[in-house]
């Protein structure tokens, strides 16, 4: 799915256009937003690609969604 990642001060924002969709990115598991699973605040989850830390931004990336985990 295409999400395009952004730097907003401290935090990423991720925007989804197949959803029209924008959320803050609550939780990294690898404590960087390349390489690892994100978190958004709507508790969607993503896979993301590998990318170097210093990678422009805004840029859309292909990542991968994760199934919904029910508590």
């Amino acid at each position: 799915m295409k999400v395009t990642i952004r730097k907003v001060d401290d935090y990423y924002e991720a925007y989804v256009p197949k959803k029209d969709m924008e959320e803050k990115v609550v939780e990294m598991d690898n404590g960087r937003i390349w390489g690892g699973i994100i978190t958004l605040s709507n508790g969607w989850r993503f896979q993301m690609p590998e990318m170097a830390d210093d990678t422009r931004m805004p840029i859309t990336v292909e990542a991968r969604k994760l199934a919904e985990v029910d508590d």
